[in-house]
């Protein structure tokens, strides 16, 4: 089957590395990708050896008719039998490029909660018009049917985001070394941007931090990933916090790394702590190198961790009780070993690349049956 996949830029976002590990991946699936793009981006050098072809376009406007004229070209020379997009834009860009075309299927996937009126207004006017919908988990799905007021019940499937074990083995690069961290001390951390919006909650980590440091003084801490233009002010309100309280010399923020594979395997706990989530990529990952977890108990996050079986969980938006699940474990190796070894097992059957790709042949072995 040939797919086209149209992502409109090539960040380092969570929706573009589900791209690029499928990209990778889907020829032994018996899937051919041909991936276009509306722009460049961090992981361009990646999606052209990824062994897929990648045609860089240009868009101009929020909406681009000559965009949309240019993948219709490729969808005609190339004899595509299913485009699929990860967000509103992509999606009508899509829409408009194969209009009147009956034999070539539309998908569209929600990777996470929608952050204006605007990609709302778009999303409710696409759903309907797609052949099929993905939304990364059931908590999503309820998300987006409760607070963006969308239909998720029109040709939605649920297919969890899935991350590439191949991808993450560690390349030999020691994050301990580079900021000097004893082989014996224990290392905590978060994969994860500063998002201007309330998606993320690296504040309660480091609340969090101050008791944990308390009963472990050895104990580091670290926050890797790129702060959004106007998020800037959550990045400083950490680092202040760690000043206040004297653990600034045991919380490190490392900004945008590529090295994401080697931080994850110095990690003795990985921490996600969101307010909200879609399915992210970071906790399959995390799951996969075989890292023990703690999870805010939000909806996506219960559901990716089996309701607290893979990944201890606690309170969203609560220090102490975060602080008490990372003492808890730090302080038995037996059981936190247990815990990541069970979850990468989990993960590999339910939230690895081939798992992801093994339903998402299956949805468009349907569609183009019909």
């Amino acid at each position: 089957m040939r797919v086209l996949h149209f992502l409109d830029t090539l960040g380092r976002g969570g929706a573009e590395m589900q791209a690029l590990d499928v990209a990778r991946n889907a020829a032994r699936f018996g899937i051919e990708v041909t991936v276009v793009s509306g722009g460049g981006g961090a992981l361009e050098d990646d999606f052209r050896n990824s062994g897929v072809e990648l045609i860089k376009l240009k868009r101009r406007l929020p909406f681009d008719p000559i965009l949309a004229s240019q993948i219709r070209t490729i969808i005609n020379k190339r004899e595509i039998e299913i485009v699929h997009g990860y967000q509103p834009v992509d999606g009508l860009h899509l829409f408009a490029a194969t209009l009147g075309m009956k034999n070539v299927r539309k998908v569209l996937s929600f990777q996470g909660f929608i952050q204006d009126r605007k990609n709302r207004s778009t999303a409710k006017f696409l759903i309907p018009r797609m052949d099929a919908n993905i939304v990364v988990s059931r908590g999503l799905q309820n998300w987006l049917s409760k607070t963006d007021d969308l239909d998720t019940k029109t040709k939605f499937s649920v297919i969890y985001n899935g991350a590439d074990p191949q991808r993450l083995a560690p390349t030999g690069r020691s994050l301990r070394v580079e900021l000097n961290i004893d082989s014996t001390h224990k290392l905590v951390g978060m994969v994860a941007n500063f998002y201007k919006d309330k998606r993320k909650d690296q504040l309660s980590i480091v609340k969090a931090m101050a008791i944990t440091v308390a009963q472990f003084p050895d104990v580091h801490c670290v926050f890797a990933g790129g702060v959004e233009p106007g998020a800037e002010q959550k990045l400083e309100e950490c680092k202040k916090f760690c000043r206040e309280n004297s653990i600034d010399d045991r919380v490190h923020f490392l900004g945008s790394r590529t090295d994401v594979p080697d931080i994850l395997n110095d990690l003795d706990i990985a921490i996600m702590s969101s307010f909200y989530e879609g399915l992210p990529v970071a906790v399959s990952e995390a799951m996969l190198v075989g890292n023990a977890m703690v999870v805010s108990d939000i909806e996506p996050h219960l559901e990716a961790s089996q309701n607290g079986e893979f990944a201890d969980v606690f309170e969203t938006g609560n220090e102490q009780d975060l602080a008490e699940k990372l003492i808890s474990l730090l302080k038995d190796d037996v059981r936190r070993e247990d815990l990541a070894s069970r979850a990468k097992r989990f993960a590999e059957e339910n939230l690895s690349i081939d798992s992801h790709l093994r339903e998402l042949k299956v949805l468009y072995s349907s569609l183009l049956s019909r």
